[in-house]
């Protein structure tokens, strides 16, 4: 495939950052979003021009790090996927490819496509751990925990902290995140303990960090490669007024 590539460059939070253009030919379908990068990025060394930085670790789906806005979508746009595990099989020759970093202001722009995604980082560190002491390994039947609240916390638990949410919503609310690492704990006897203290000094980081107000549009779930589900935004509120 050919390809038009028009991708963010951007040297650090404080210089203007522009879309430059790039052609890219013999693209194979079989490529994921991140193998072209590379090939593009190999393309610029051997041309000896400075290659697009992006973020990426695992490429396997589970670290959150490759987050980019494609064409408009948040990681691209085929839903329930990260940029990594995006396959260029998706996009058809002669197309044009517009590839921008997170737009928020709690995440600046490091150098083109990569932000600091740290503020995440600190709203988990203000949430702290349960001081539940396990001690050696207990009795799986010990703390009976109704299937549906198990399943229902490890389904929050899988949130990978990308910021997709953040980057789809319109108020750059990170609502979906907290509310999934609140529902981890919240559905478990465990997480009971500080409850109320947890969610209280998660909520408040989340707003002194400036992330805005939840929109209600629903556009955090459409984008997250997780699926992480709007009723742990339900479930976030309810906790909060609990605890005051």
């Amino acid at each position: 495939m050919k390809l038009t590539l028009k991708i963010w460059r951007q040297k650090d939070a404080r210089a203007k950052g522009s879309f430059v253009t790039y052609h890219m030919d013999n693209v194979s379908p079989e490529m994921s979003f991140l193998e072209m990068m590379d090939a593009l990025n190999k393309k610029l060394v051997e041309e000896d021009k400075d290659p697009v930085a992006f973020d990426h670790d695992c490429r396997e789906g589970i670290c959150g790090s490759c987050g980019m806005y494609i064409n408009g979508h948040p990681h691209g746009p085929v839903p329930g996927v990260t940029t990594c595990h995006l396959s260029m099989r998706y996009f058809n020759d002669g197309d044009t490819i517009w590839v921008e970093p997170w737009r928020a202001k709690p995440f600046p722009v490091i150098r083109d496509l990569i932000v600091d995604r740290s503020a995440f980082d600190k709203i988990q560190v203000a949430g702290g751990f349960i001081s539940v002491n396990a001690g050696a390994a207990p009795e799986a039947n010990s703390i009976p925990v109704r299937k549906k609240n198990a399943d229902e916390a490890f389904d929050s638990a899988i949130c990978i902290g990308c910021g997709a949410c953040v980057a789809a919503c319109k108020n750059a609310s990170a609502m979906l995140f907290v509310s999934a690492k609140i529902s981890q704990f919240a559905l478990l006897p465990q997480g009971r303990v500080e409850a109320k203290d947890r969610v209280r000094a998660m909520v408040e980081k989340m707003d002194e960090l400036g992330f805005g107000n939840c929109s209600n549009t629903g556009a955090c779930e459409a984008a997250c490669p997780k699926k992480i589900k709007l009723t742990n935004i339900a479930r976030l509120n309810r906790e909060y007024y609990k605890a005051y």
